[in-house]
């Protein structure tokens, strides 16, 4: 088993953050993972992106030309990154800023309204969370305690722990939402 998953969208949309902590769930659970980051010089409000493979054995190179998934915080992103992804792959997008639909039949589409499910939590931070949640249903390489687990480790103890129960049902939120289209 290798998934692959482009995380894209804005600086500022804890893109990078995501893809840590589904790799370090990876890691967690014994398997092989890969993190590649790419991001622009002026980080928040320019793009970002980060690449994660999560495998049973070896990860031959971190780079990847048609990942599994798509994680896509904005249009922009969606733009970007929709060709790429492999036949039959998963697209996550936050529906709440992307006012189009999925141009291919091939791949399925999950639309998660990730900033207003974070404005309903009080905290649009956890716009991350949320679509990480969906692409953990959709994906089921790695459980939603596992994510739980690895967003806790990658908080606990940064300045951030006020802000791991708040997260935590981010995740949940956005697994919940990702239930009607797996």
């Amino acid at each position: 088993m290798e998934k692959s998953v482009v995380f894209a969208g804005f600086g500022g949309q804890g893109i990078l953050l995501a893809g840590k902590v589904l790799a370090r769930a990876g890691m967690n659970r014994g398997l092989e993972v890969t993190w590649l980051p790419s991001y622009g010089p002026e980080m928040r409000g320019g793009t970002a992106n980060c690449t994660v493979v999560v495998a049973d054995a070896p990860i031959g190179s971190p780079v990847v030309d048609r990942p599994d998934a798509l994680v896509a915080m904005n249009a922009p992103s969606l733009d970007r990154f929709e060709p790429r992804v492999a036949e039959g792959g998963v697209i996550v997008v936050n529906s709440s800023l992307v006012k189009r639909g999925i141009g291919r039949p091939d791949v399925r589409a999950i639309p998660v309204p990730a900033n207003d499910i974070a404005a309903e939590l009080g905290n649009p931070r956890v716009i991350n969370m949320v679509a990480l949640g969906a692409l953990v249903r959709a994906l089921a390489v790695v459980s939603l305690e596992d994510v739980v687990a690895a967003m806790e480790e990658e908080l606990r103890g940064k300045g951030r722990d006020e802000l791991i129960e708040l997260n935590r049902e981010a995740l949940r939120r956005g697994f919940s939402e990702a239930e009607r289209y797996t």
